[in-house]
């Protein structure tokens, strides 16, 4: 069994029901529904794409995936959750925009935020001790010899290569796409999301995701609303 903090909107705002239709599952625990075509694409063509974005739910990640260290349990972690959010206040990303990293589509802010920056470094020292390390098999599914050297400083120290100097806030909608396919990609991603995108986000929760098994969906387990507000509990 694996944890994940991630941000994800609440299931009822606009962002999340577009992003969960495009993908094809809904990560608070709804089945997973038929994709529908988009644009110039097909059912098919998008039920490709968003193949490998779609077990993992629409998120930005703040902890990457993890174990458990031996000291710490479920309970021990949600209710870290709930500390930290109750004196944590939301940050507000005043627009998001598509955007194509390593060939993968995602939205990412428009401009730099030092303030969405910090409060993702925060989450990454608050809640490290909760991370078992990682095993060399972990480490080697990473892809050690493509990483930067910071990356890969991060992947040991932190479990991951992107945090801090290297972090950057994104929502992934797809997988990896070739050249000869990302315009048709952008295009139904732009007719889809264009109107959304044009209100600002308020990242105003932590989410606890987690996946029950190897190669599981990652699903919702709490969701924690920042700024001295109760958490909101879905399971």
């Amino acid at each position: 069994m694996r944890y994940a903090i991630y941000f994800t909107p609440s299931q009822d705002e606009p962002l999340a029901r577009i992003a969960a239709n495009w993908l094809g599952r809904d990560p608070f625990g709804a089945a997973t529904r038929p994709v529908e075509a988009v644009g110039d694409l097909s059912a098919a063509e998008v039920a490709f794409h968003t193949a490998s974005a779609r077990r993992y739910g629409f998120h930005a990640t703040l902890k990457a995936p993890f174990r458990l260290a031996p000291n710490e349990t479920e309970a021990s972690l949600r209710a870290a959750l709930d500390a930290f959010a109750e004196a944590t206040p939301a940050v507000t990303i005043p627009r998001l925009v598509v955007s194509q990293i390593d060939g993968f589509f995602a939205l990412v802010p428009e401009a730099p935020l030092p303030a969405l920056n910090r409060f993702a470094d925060d989450v990454v020292l608050g809640f490290d001790r909760f991370r078992a390390p990682l095993t060399e098999a972990e480490i080697e599914r990473r892809s050690p010899d493509s990483l930067k050297p910071a990356e890969f400083r991060n992947l040991c120290q932190w479990g991951y290569p992107y945090v801090f100097e290297t972090f950057r806030f994104h929502m992934t909608l797809s997988g990896r796409a070739a050249s000869q396919e990302s315009p048709r990609l952008r295009a139904a991603i732009d007719s889809l999301f264009a109107g959304v995108l044009l209100r600002p986000v308020s990242v105003d929760a932590l989410t606890l995701f987690v996946e029950t098994e190897p190669g599981a969906p990652f699903m919702v387990l709490s969701h924690h609303a920042l700024g001295r507000r109760p958490a909101r509990k879905t399971a």
